[in-house]
């Protein structure tokens, strides 16, 4: 993130940042979009770009403030964006803020499509031939990179489930352009208006993406798993598969939850295939549960726009039996080829998630007794159990959201790593991201190491080159991970701010989701989170008790604490700065 590294008076050591132009006769000001910059940039009249009053720009620094003369410091426009209100352009400006990728050259968009080319007999050689299997993809309504298939048989009472990922491999050779941007990015990026994918659309929309009725290259991890649920037997292969009906979240739904019976005739020949699957990720669910897996069950957000890019509404996403099973055969796949490859013990790549830190989880379950939650938390390592207990007590009541949310907060953060740490969360002793190699680098990384290994050319020489690179991989990935988080997040912030923009005095029912000294953040039932600050308390003095992270009332005793239900009005809201204020709802406000 670029801009919140300029600070006036410090060395620059990144100088551009997104801002407003506001334009006077002779010079410039460009307004940072970033609430950290305590200074507007001035700009002389013949560095403006051709710059007018209020478009969005980018403006590069090139003299420092000077705190003795009080000056402001000095740039340039090096890109005008586009007019603030023009549709779009807010998204752009947080893209460019965090120097996020969005543009293929014309190099790598040739490459794609010089190499998106009809699978052909050449390219099915040597694989598996699975398109006579039955097999599906389930995704969102808007979902364009398909790039994970399922099939199922039963024999035996033995399920037979093949999981199958697009062999992007094969078209992103390493080092090639291709290669060197997807490595850049690190990950596809979803944004409320776009998606800015990690490779071009010939492949990420196209021959990568398996599209029901075409031919289509993969790396199957096909599972053979007993009734208790337990994988008897495995294999992962190179094959290429024809997906036979492209599904969506609520269609499954429908089908198996609302016993739909327009949508059981139209698909009567994937209805059979689809209630075993039901019932095998139910199996699968129950023995994650029973070894510890923590589901963190809270809503995330969605939001609906215009052809203008407004919001027309904001709900909670909903997570149904559809999204629960894939959820379910994803990690199974991602554990069993993580487990296989470990124990080859050759150069990997790991999605690692390590126990927390002893001192978060003590907070977090004083914080939990004091809404009414038991938690253990010794002298020894938490397991994962005991944060699953803890989720279940919640499950069902108003705060199940928030206790999810705060057990999530006490965690650290999953990363990549060349080394198999374990995943805490999952209460897994192995993990790996194999299933999207679409939008994630690292799947891609381990594609080609499988692809290796399968092929007999994982020799010496190959295993020593991925030793040397898996680390920078890792990291990059880890770090363009946690730039797409943060991209994803401004945007959500944003986008909340401008719909709540247009409800100012209305009333809303929500619960206090955090509390500090200087005020209590309201999560609303839409999702959208605001501040109502201490100040706006006019009934008291209110003092932050910070042991039992709550606001008490000097002289009435009044109490503010996590999870208590509140009405409030929103005050303000403003989509630039991103936030929303509240105030109590006058039958709350007691005054």
């Amino acid at each position: 993130m670029s801009e919140l590294q300029i600070q006036t008076g410090e060395k620059v050591n990144n100088r551009k940042l997104v801002g407003t132009y506001q334009q006077s006769k002779n010079y410039g000001f460009v307004i940072p979009d970033n609430r950290r910059m305590s200074a507007d940039i001035f700009i002389p009249i013949e560095k403006s770009g051709g710059a007018s009053d209020g478009l969005k720009v980018i403006a590069e620094i090139t003299a420092e403030a000077k705190e003795e003369e009080r000056k402001s410091p000095e740039g340039k426009i090096v890109e005008i964006l586009g007019d603030r209100d023009e549709p779009g352009i807010d998204i752009l400006s947080v893209i460019r803020s965090y120097e996020l990728p969005d543009v293929f050259t014309g190099r790598e968009l040739r490459q794609a499509e010089r190499v998106a080319k009809d699978v052909s007999e050449a390219d099915r050689a040597g694989r598996m031939d699975l398109r006579q299997v039955r097999m599906v993809t389930i995704d969102g309504d808007d979902a364009k990179d398909l790039d994970d298939a399922v099939s199922l048989s039963v024999c035996g009472g033995i399920c037979e489930l093949g999981v199958h990922i697009a062999d992007v491999s094969n078209y992103v050779q390493e080092y090639s352009a291709l290669d060197r941007e997807a490595f850049r990015r690190g990950t596809s990026v979803y944004l409320p208006d776009r998606v800015i994918p990690m490779l071009p659309e010939p492949l990420s929309n196209g021959i990568c993406s398996l599209n029901a009725g075409k031919d289509r290259l993969s790396l199957s991890c096909l599972m053979r798993i007993d009734e208790k649920g337990e994988v008897t037997d495995y294999r992962i292969v190179e094959s290429v598969i024809r997906v036979d009906a492209r599904l969506t979240y609520h269609v499954v739904k429908r089908i198996l939850e609302d016993d739909d019976k327009a949508l059981q005739e139209r698909y009567e020949d994937f209805v059979p295939m689809l209630r075993k699957m039901g019932e095998l990720s139910a199996l699968l669910r129950r023995n994650r549960e029973k070894r510890g897996s923590i589901d963190f069950d809270f809503p995330e957000s969605r939001l609906s726009l215009d052809e203008a890019g407004r919001v027309l509404d904001i709900k909670p996403y909903e997570r149904n039996t559809a999204t629960k099973l894939i959820e379910e055969f994803m990690l199974l796949a991602n554990e069993t080829v993580a487990q296989h490859f470990y124990w080859l013990d050759i150069p990997f790549l790991y999605r690692s998630h390590e126990s927390p830190e002893q001192e978060k989880i003590r907070k977090l379950a004083f914080l939990m007794r004091n809404m009414g939650f038991g938690m253990k938390a010794g002298r020894e390592e938490i397991h994962p159990k005991e944060i699953q207990k803890l989720l279940w007590q919640a499950e069902g009541s108003e705060f199940e959201a928030l206790v999810s949310r705060l057990a999530l907060r006490s965690m650290k953060k999953a990363g990549y790593t060349s080394a198999s740490l374990g995943h805490f969360g999952l209460a897994s002793r192995y993990y790996c991201h194999f299933t999207s190699p679409i939008r994630r680098y690292p799947d891609l990384q381990i594609h080609r190491i499988i692809k290796q290994y399968l092929r007999g050319k994982l020799d010496e020489e190959k295993q020593t080159h991925y030793h040397e690179i898996l680390d920078r991989v890792a990291e990059q990935s880890s770090a363009t991970e946690r730039r797409a988080i943060e991209v994803e997040r401004e945007c959500e912030k944003m986008k909340k701010a401008e719909y709540m923009e247009a409800h100012v005095g209305e009333c809303f029912t929500g619960i206090i989701s955090g509390v500090n000294s200087f005020g209590i953040y309201v999560e609303l039932e839409n999702t959208v989170e605001g501040l109502l600050s201490v100040s706006d308390l006019r009934d008291d003095f209110y003092r932050y008790e910070e042991e039992e992270y709550r606001l008490v009332g000097e002289h009435t005793g009044r109490c503010f604490s996590l999870g208590q239900k509140l009405s409030v009005e929103v005050k303000k809201a403003d989509k630039v700065m991103k936030y929303v204020d509240f105030v109590l709802a006058k039958e709350q406000n007691g005054i």
